[in-house]
């Protein structure tokens, strides 16, 4: 037998929330292949099977939050299902239906009860669907244990009694919703593993009992609560300030036109602006060090490294920002890559926490859905973010070599950034704006 337990995820995770099970007990599952999922303060990540087998017991149910290392299910033989019978792991409180018989009779069974000992998770399982006793059961086990046989050969003689409609096994966090929405558990679908309700079964009868309205009321999802929750945290923390400048981005133009085709053929993906104003903003920061650092207890600790978060939208879910480390030392084609692979991994839930923590200075990038100018809340607790927005065609005003002017049609964008006025002045902001801007129109992108 092979338990599945909460995993490390990262250096400062304590613990997790098992938002859901990917197989139901019974069902064989491969080594490697994705078996739950957890949710913890920083993203949200599928986690594989560590062993191939039968899924023999779901010890924590969707929705429960759980230290770093709680077994949280038991994984069989791959040819039998069977698990170990000499098992000691145990499952929740709560996972066992409520017993219909009287009082009186529990409590004679009681003493029967401590003589049979060491039950298995297939074995409570199998006693809970069949809501059974297992003081009434004859246990041939080693030690008087009773084993997954013997229910079996119990409820084969006839003499179960079919389970009858109970109220739903339930992890705190259904209880909560339960309570918070006046719902009775017992009134809800349950599609949990043994019959047990899950937080999504909750939040769907919350979403049909609220469309009888007209309303509809879409609970929260862990990372939409932690994203809100980090977002008021930061608007209450830094007194924000909001710069702008006009960039002309014909020089990245060209480039992007010209190497464009050949890129997407090599790598995959097309060439973005994206990366160009990532390099630009890398490189800014080795003249502008105070933007690249956070707030400490009364005091700017500014970084050495440059670690460049990258704000990633999970299709409305909520923002995670993944890090690219080591920023700094990345070429344009090398940026690209790490972008786009961390935003894949981030909205395929396959990033890890330690990957979405540590950075130094972020940007979000909203330019693709054509914005104009977007004032973007701080990442606690760094001191800038900067939003790259839309680029479109326009009319400019150009030079030529001797002062002449004319008008021509150019890519001209915004890039906006927002700063924590504690630590940052204004000047300061509106330099590296320059600067940013300055090395979109000067560097050799060709070499980058």
């Amino acid at each position: 037998m092979a338990n599945v337990s909460m995993p490390q995820l990262g250096e400062t995770v304590a613990d997790g929330t098992v938002t859901k099970w990917f197989k139901a007990v019974g069902e064989h599952v491969e080594r490697g292949e994705t078996l739950f999922e957890v949710s913890t303060d920083k993203v949200d990540t599928e986690i594989p099977s560590p062993a191939s087998g039968t899924l023999t017991a779901i010890l924590v149910a969707a929705g429960t939050t759980v230290d770093v290392g709680t077994v949280l299910a038991t994984i069989g033989d791959a040819e039998t299902g069977a698990t170990d019978e000499h098992s000691t792991s145990s499952t929740p409180p709560s996972s066992t239906p409520p017993s219909s018989t009287p009082p009186s009779s529990r409590g004679a069974r009681a003493a029967g009860a401590q003589r049979t000992t060491g039950l298995s998770p297939v074995v409570r399982r199998l006693l809970a669907e069949h809501q059974l006793e297992a003081a009434d059961i004859t246990a041939t086990g080693p030690d008087g244990r009773l084993t997954r046989s013997d229910v079996l050969a119990y409820v084969a003689a006839g003499t179960a009694t079919p389970a009858v409609t109970s109220a739903p096994a339930t992890s705190p966090v259904v209880r909560r919703l339960l309570a918070e929405h006046q719902l009775e558990a017992i009134d809800v679908k349950a599609t949990g593993p043994d019959g047990r309700l899950t937080r999504r079964d909750v939040e769907a009868a919350i979403a049909k009992r609220s469309s009888a309205t007209g309303d509809e009321e879409i609970p929260f999802t862990k990372i939409r609560a932690l994203t809100a929750e980090h977002m008021v945290r930061s608007k209450a923390t830094s007194a924000h300030t909001l710069m702008v400048r006009e960039v002309d981005y014909e020089r990245v133009e060209l480039v992007r036109r010209a190497w464009g085709p050949d890129f997407k053929r090599d790598e995959g993906f097309s060439l973005t602006y994206l990366p160009f104003n990532a390099m630009a903003a890398v490189e800014a920061l080795a003249d502008f060090p105070h933007l690249n650092a956070s707030v400490g207890d009364q005091r700017l600790i500014v970084h050495r490294e440059r670690h460049l978060g990258i704000a990633v939208d999970l299709d409305g879910d909520g923002l995670v920002v993944p890090v690219v480390r080591g920023a700094d030392r990345l070429g344009l084609v090398e940026m690209a890559r790490a972008i786009r692979d961390l935003a894949q991994r981030a909205r395929t839930k396959r990033l890890s926490p330690d990957e979405a923590a540590g950075g130094t200075f972020t940007i979000t990038n909203p330019g693709p859905y054509g914005t104009l100018m977007t004032g973007a809340v701080i990442n606690q607790p760094q001191v800038a973010i900067l939003a790259t927005d839309g680029v479109a065609r326009k009319p400019v005003v150009v030079r030529d070599a001797s002062g002449g002017e004319s008008i021509a049609i150019h890519s001209v964008g915004l890039l906006a950034i927002t700063f924590d006025h504690r630590v940052i002045d204004g000047a300061y902001a509106a330099r590296f704006l320059r600067r940013v801007d300055e090395i979109l129109n000067t560097r050799d992108w060709r070499g980058a």
